[in-house]
């Protein structure tokens, strides 16, 4: 069965999933004074994460031209710079050149989108008016564990502010993305139990600190607020992506050609080579790099310029602008032997 993942764009509707924090059977007083002290220390850890990243999540309202003329939608966003840079999803501005962003106090502001990067859904967007903004902390999303408390803040089917907890409830999820005719799988995805909807995209993730380790993106599943969403970790990667999109407008990729995906290697190969998996080409794109090389289907993909590859993540870490026009090894068992071809990446074009 195929799980469906939809992004968490604007929709209009009641809201729904508020954070309840009462006592179905006695709201004013626990039963058990230690239960009582147990949802105070959370209820303090919430409410703190919540008002230090008020000011810093905002409501935005975007337009772009549909068949029928121009369509309204929205989502959320993070304030990261405070001259007025913010950070959201790139599926919440898709189509859309300028906007306008409202913020915890009211004040409401017009923004430019600076750059969207579809195959990582993150956007930055700057206000083009308004005084100095109060940005949010990013944090390190490498560091979380299953089951550590999380607090996603946004603007679930237009409520601005709205705040849901949650937990931390799986890591290393991926799904895919896709641009023109590219897609690209992103990687370490947070699975979250705080509640979801259309309109949360771009909004905050954030940890019992109070800094942003995620930026929320979609729910899986064919409802929504079920208790599935998925947020973009912040990482290195992550960041070098928000870095580009700041100064450039874009994030620039390298291209090889080829789909694949893991497989074991061959006992007397995982000796010579010392792991066990590699990456199986299932196909090559003609005219590609990997087809101009003589790369095949069925070539088991072992390393690139010696780093060792065990899946098309991997391979797509190692893709990065800085190898584009490289001469770059591969190495690759075919044939009962171990073989090495020299290959030139090009850009990523959708």
């Amino acid at each position: 069965m195929r799980t469906r993942i939809h992004p968490l764009g604007s929709a209009g509707g009641s809201a729904g999933g508020d954070l309840d924090l009462t006592s179905p059977s006695d709201p004013a007083e626990p039963s058990d004074p230690a239960e009582g002290e147990a949802l105070d220390a959370y209820s303090r850890v919430v409410t703190g994460v919540a008002e230090t990243l008020a000011p810093s999540v905002v409501n935005l309202r975007v337009s772009r031209r549909g068949r029928q003329g121009r369509v309204e939608g929205g989502g959320s966003g993070v304030v990261i710079s405070p001259d007025g840079f913010i950070l959201t999803s790139a599926h919440v501005v898709d189509g859309s050149e300028r906007g306008a962003a409202t913020f915890a106090d009211g004040m409401e502001a017009g923004i430019d989108v600076i750059g969207a990067d579809a195959l990582s859904d993150l956007a930055v967007v700057r206000v083009s008016d308004g005084g100095p903004l109060m940005p949010a902390t990013l944090g390190d999303a490498s560091g979380l564990r299953v089951g550590q408390l999380v607090i996603a803040i946004g603007s679930p089917l237009g409520f601005a502010g709205s705040v849901t907890a949650g937990v931390v409830s799986a890591l290393g999820r991926a799904f895919p993305t896709q641009q023109g005719r590219v897609t690209r799988i992103i990687e370490n995805v947070i699975q979250t139990d705080a509640a979801l909807h259309p309109g949360n995209s771009g909004g905050a993730l954030a940890d019992s600190r109070g800094q942003v380790i995620g930026i929320n993106t979609a729910v899986a599943g064919p409802g929504f607020g079920q208790g599935l969403g998925l947020a973009v970790p912040i990482n290195d990667a992550t960041r070098r992506i928000i870095a580009a999109l700041i100064a450039e407008g874009r994030v620039v990729r390298a291209y090889l050609g080829i789909a694949g995906g893991p497989r074991p290697l061959p006992p007397r190969v995982a000796r010579e080579v010392g792991r066990d998996r590699g990456i199986e080409v299932v196909e090559v794109v003609p005219g590609s790099p990997a087809a101009r090389a003589r790369v095949r289907p069925e070539d088991l993909l072992l390393d690139i310029d010696g780093v060792p590859v065990a899946s098309m993540e991997d391979l797509q870490r190692l893709m990065d602008g800085s190898v584009i026009g490289h001469r770059l090894e591969l190495r690759l068992f075919r044939d009962a032997r171990i073989i090495a071809i020299r290959v030139e990446p090009v850009e990523l074009r959708a």
